[in-house]
């Protein structure tokens, strides 16, 4: 597959948007940066160039006039999401939830940066994280280096290289919360007592607990040294629970805490009372029994 994108510097905009195209391929791209309309005309795909958004003939730009849309958010689409809206979900296996993360939490941000939306400020005078465009942009040569034609499209290459990786990842983890979401909803079905998810698997569960059990109070699951329970929160992002464990066990440890509980495997309780271990899982749903009851 022949791909075009604008010749002179790059963005993590058009990079981000051919490493998703990349994903696509079952061979290398071949890549062309251009703005020569006939060569950009016997291109299979047009990316950030051309004037032109239309999946139907693979164009994938957002510098035309009235640009190419927003999102419902109010943000932008640039390249890369007019891509990622073509071709994410395939990439995800299908799967929309995925799709929709990677688009929330990888592509809107590059969107957003490359069509003038800011996403955040300094707090301590210019201080600020390097972001992605930070980080594609270390790949173009200084104002005082001599590049050939070349040498600018080996550095394109590599960028292109670690954005595909840093997508791959992305999707990964994406499609593997989404599983896991399904696994805690199913959890959540089967729960004996409402107030009570017992997970089976060490699963990211406080999305769909959150917002999908309001009964919910406490998530028990396995971990490598035993089993935990945790109490959920009220809302997600903050650190105030819908029933803290118990007050009296705040930061005790082993003996302690069995003192205190009259469980015998019990290991530690948090001393913001909001996660507390047992060796079995036995000794931890007594602690859950005490937790409601107290």
């Amino acid at each position: 597959m022949k791909v075009a994108t604008h010749d002179g510097s790059f963005h993590a905009d058009d990079v981000f948007a051919v490493a998703a195209l990349s994903l696509t391929a079952d061979e290398p791209l071949e890549i062309v940066r251009t703005r020569d309309r006939a060569v950009l005309d016997a291109c299979d795909v047009r990316v950030d160039v051309g004037l032109r958004d239309d999946p139907a003939t693979a164009d994938f730009d957002h510098h035309q006039k009235g640009g190419a849309g927003k999102r419902p958010n109010g943000i932008p689409y640039a390249s890369f999401g007019l891509v990622w809206r073509a071709h994410g979900t395939a990439l995800c296996g299908g799967d929309e939830r995925a799709a929709g993360e990677v688009d929330a939490r990888l592509v809107q941000g590059v969107d957003a940066i490359d069509t003038g939306v800011a996403l955040t400020k300094p707090l301590i005078g210019s201080v600020r994280p390097m972001d992605l465009t930070d980080l594609v942009d270390q790949f173009n040569p200084s104002w005082d280096e001599e590049t050939s034609p070349e040498d600018r499209l080996r550095r394109f290459h590599e960028a292109v290289a670690v954005a595909a990786g840093v997508l791959r990842r992305r999707i990964a983890a994406a499609r593997s919360r989404s599983r896991a979401h399904t696994r805690v909803l199913e959890a959540i079905r089967a729960a004996e007592d409402p107030r009570v998810v017992i997970l089976q698997e060490p699963l990211p569960w406080h999305e769909p607990v959150v917002t999908g059990a309001p009964e919910a109070l406490y998530v028990v699951y396995p971990k490598t040294d035993g089993w935990g329970v945790q109490a959920v929160p009220q809302e997600l992002g903050t650190f105030v629970n819908r029933k803290p464990l118990p007050e009296s066990w705040a930061g005790l440890q082993a003996a302690e805490l069995a003192a205190e509980t009259g469980v015998e495997d019990a290991v530690f309780c948090h001393g913001a009372r909001f996660l507390a271990v047992a060796r079995s899982r036995e000794g931890v749903m007594e602690l859950v029994r005490q937790a409601l009851a107290a």
